[in-house]
């Protein structure tokens, strides 16, 4: 972590200057924002977080509610989302509170008393190491607390304007604020007031019944599974001995649950399996009691019970699985730029049991974020927005196709299975996506096509940046690479290779006016404000002289022109990134996307493609 590069800090170090926006903030929604969030759950507020900290960029987050949320839907954090938290810096400090799933447990009915369910198999929850981040359960109100307590110590001081319901909108092209919002407040004094905002732009994070889809003219189109699912958070006395273990349970009479433990210790979550529902159920199923979800619980686990002593929250709800066609107010076919953006379950729907819900949704998020941070910033055009769609609308159907032979298996009775061991298989067979690994982003302005993808075979260009140890050369501490990037907004660049040919690209990317540090960095800013250059050189860290090392990856910042000695990186001799990653004894440049995505691999000769791959998404022209 650093600080005191502005002068000493004696307080606590990730509570940020206050600046631009956060500099008196106005505690009441003003009447003019550049981007207006509508809804506080996990999508909203890493927009929000992403978009903090462009401290000159006026956003506001608005949510019906009165206040936080306490009670939380989801619970399952992928290990994707893990690597996310780590930017915004409170990784570590959820892993702590979590619950920690290492592996799961296949129960079936017994074949020598089909009433009786036996312990089947247990497979680990990652079988191939493919994160050093786990898989997580908690409650997503924490993780919305944790997004909280970032935006409110970063430089805007953002803080969510509660009970404040979306009512409408228009968009009038021309306007320097084009899209107006009529808000209606939902508590306090003016409770039942309509309140006007206009904004630049508006994200739509305001769940499944969004309201700000439904005046973009977007629906959710799909299908209803017509299965019914009992869910409930509780605190029991019970004589399964796998309690404190994910679970996916099949019974004699095709009744199914997914078990998961929860945070704390004792709680856990059952999803139940309530059936086939009718046609003409019109809703009807969603009335069942929480005494009912129970006894079916019980049916299924025979011989053993659950003694449920208190019930935290409880649901039932029906498999749908639904998409837009696209996720901002454009139309197809025509060629204007987009206003509004919907994220989450605005735009896709599906079951829960494969906890993909707000993972996929928080990384709509920061796709989202970063971009409307760049073109607000002045960093872009505006033409990077419409990338936003058309990235996530795929991982969205893909995510949809996955989900529907997922929650299939799950809601079939093991007599017609092709194989008993099916849903054992494809969970490990399929497990990096629902980990969120397998997302990978087509070429774009954005992603550049795989030319030079053999000389860094480990970062494939599109998916995220699988972060890998190495040696800080200053210090000799060993950490991840990958670490090191905060969800600052800024590019990185990771240059690979032995000296030579390393020093001659340093001397191109710190001094010609071709290059993009040079070229798309203000000359008020520090040289590394917008980008992030880093240095990994094959040889272990005792061999690289800090003397010898080129100025670009020394930068001065700051009003001091202090020396930032942590760009500089040494490969690991006990597991070397090289071979890791499959990177060429003559080097690689890396180039890593705001948000953690493989943007380009390049040669260290290749000083005219970095150069041109920046230039449209740099120019404002």
């Amino acid at each position: 972590m650093q600080f005191h590069h502005h002068g000493y800090v004696s307080g606590e170090p990730r509570v940020l200057p206050a600046a631009g926006t956060g500099i008196d903030r106005p505690a009441e929604l003003p009447d003019e924002v550049d981007v207006l969030i509508v809804g506080t759950g996990p999508a909203g507020m890493i927009t929000a977080a992403q978009l903090s900290r462009f401290p000159h960029v006026a956003t506001r987050i608005v949510e019906r509610r009165g206040g936080r949320l306490e009670v939380g839907q989801a619970d399952g954090i992928q290990a994707r989302s893990v690597e996310t938290f780590q930017a915004f810096g409170f990784a570590n400090r959820i892993v702590e509170e979590a619950y920690r799933i290492t592996t799961m447990s296949f129960w079936k009915p017994d074949p020598a008393d089909p009433k009786r369910i036996v312990r089947s198999s247990r497979v680990p929850d990652d079988p191939t190491g493919i994160s050093e981040f786990p898989h997580l359960i908690v409650n997503q109100a924490r993780v919305q607390d944790y997004f909280a307590e970032y935006m409110a110590h970063s430089p805007s001081r953002m803080t969510p304007d509660f009970g404040l319901e979306f009512q409408s909108l228009t968009i009038t092209e021309g306007d320097e604020y084009p899209v107006t919002v009529t808000l209606r407040h939902t508590a306090g004094p003016r409770t039942g007031e309509d309140r006007v905002v206009r904004a630049k732009y508006v994200v739509g994070c305001d769940g499944a019944r969004s309201a700000v889809r439904e005046s973009i003219g977007r629906q959710l189109v799909g299908d209803q599974a017509l299965h019914a699912w009992g869910v409930m958070d509780v605190l029991a006395v019970t004589d399964f001995p796998d309690i404190r273990t994910k679970c996916a349970i099949q019974s004699h009479d095709g009744g199914n649950i997914l078990l998961i433990p929860r945070e704390g210790g004792a709680l856990f979550r059952m999803y139940v399996d309530l059936g086939e529902v009718s046609e003409d159920d019109h809703g009807a199923v969603r009335k069942t009691t929480i005494d009912q979800i129970i006894a079916r619980a019980n049916a299924i686990m025979h011989p053993y019970t659950v003694d449920v002593k208190n019930a935290a929250w409880h649901s039932v709800y029906e498999v749908g699985h639904r998409l837009t066609d696209k996720f901002d107010d454009v139309p197809a076919g025509d060629t204007r730029l987009p206003r509004v953006f919907i994220t989450g379950d605005a735009c896709h729907t599906h079951s829960a049991k494969a906890g993909q819900g707000m993972n996929v949704s928080m990384q709509d998020g920061f796709n989202i974020g970063w971009k409307l941070g760049h073109v607000l910033d002045g960093r872009g055009p505006a033409s990077l927005l419409s990338t936003y769609s058309a990235e996530r609308q795929l991982i969205a159907k893909n995510l949809i196709d996955f989900d529907k032979e997922w929650s299939t298996l799950m809601a079939a009775r093991p007599e017609d299975l092709a194989d008993p061991a099916e849903l054992e298989e494809f969970y490990v067979k399929t497990f990096e996506f629902p980990s969120g690994f397998l997302t990978c982003y087509q070429p774009s302005v954005l992603i550049a096509t795989p030319e030079h993808q053999d000389l860094a075979t480990g970062f494939p260009i599109g998916k995220r940046f699988k972060s890998a140890p190495v040696m800080r050369v200053c210090d000799a501490n060993l950490i991840h690479l990958g670490h090191h990037a905060q969800a600052d907004g800024r590019w990185r660049v990771y240059v690979f290779g032995p000296a030579a040919p390393v020093a001659d690209f340093a001397c191109w990317l710190g001094n010609s006016p071709d290059s993009p540090v040079v070229a798309h960095t203000p000359e008020n800013l520090d040289i590394d404000a917008w980008f992030d250059v880093k240095v990994i050189y094959p040889q272990p860290y005792e061999e690289v002289d800090l003397g010898e090392v080129p100025e670009v990856f020394l930068p001065r910042t700051g009003p001091f022109s202090l020396i930032d000695y942590e760009k500089v990186y040494a490969a690991d001799p006990a597991d070397d990134i090289f071979a890791a990653r499959g990177i060429s004894p003559d080097g690689a440049v890396v180039v890593v996307r705001p948000d953690q995505y493989v943007a380009n691999v390049l040669p260290l000769t290749a000083t005219a493609g970095l150069a041109a791959f920046f230039a449209p998404i740099f120019s404002t022209e």
